[in-house]
């Protein structure tokens, strides 16, 4: 009862470590959280591995319900614009990426004031500086992402070819860039 009452009242996913101060190191956690589960099947609501812990999620299932309902939600994702989430998408990928490379990804330059709101909403924070002249800031995606978007790592995101092929991304832009800065 009292990591899910953890898991319950947290913003974020709960770590193992966190848990393990809750119910003590020799506890095993998988076993309790395998318990947790099983007694939420019925449930409209699930614990689930996202950004390094766990937290409860409604079940998809009923997700048109909660929309019809127009309540206010605790949802961690942010209303992005289309160009926002592009752009996050592509730091997603790519990452560390400047904010010069993303400008090539689209054939225009991405904004300060854009970055600054991927930012501010938790989704990217800084990375390593480039090494290319000038050693321009790199961004990375941070864990407020991956439990925004589900995901337990970046490497549950959809396949990059699949997009590359679908006309979404295109890894070329980038990798010429970053290619051409070296050889300077």
């Amino acid at each position: 009862m009292r990591v899910e009452a953890v898991i319950f009242a947290s913003a974020e996913p709960v770590t193992r470590e966190m848990l393990a101060r809750v119910v003590g190191k020799d506890c095993s956690i998988d076993l309790l959280i395998d318990d947790l589960r099983e007694e939420l099947r019925s449930r409209p609501y699930e614990l689930v591995s996202v950004a390094g812990g766990w937290q409860h999620r409604s079940r998809s299932v009923y997700a048109p319900a909660i929309r019809a309902s127009f309540a206010p939600t605790r949802s961690a994702a942010a209303v992005l614009s289309e160009l926002e989430s592009m752009v996050l998408i592509a730091i997603a990928y790519f990452q560390p990426v400047t904010r010069g490379e993303l400008g090539k990804i689209f054939g225009k330059e991405v904004s300060r004031d854009l970055i600054g709101s991927l930012r501010g909403a938790g989704f990217i924070s800084s990375g390593p500086r480039s090494p290319t002249p000038g050693a321009p800031y790199t961004y990375v995606t941070t864990k407020h992402f991956l439990s925004a978007f589900g995901l337990e790592t970046l490497r549950e995101l959809p396949d990059i070819e699949a997009l590359e092929d679908a006309g979404l991304l295109s890894r070329t832009a980038v990798h010429v860039e970053r290619v051409q800065a070296e050889a300077e």
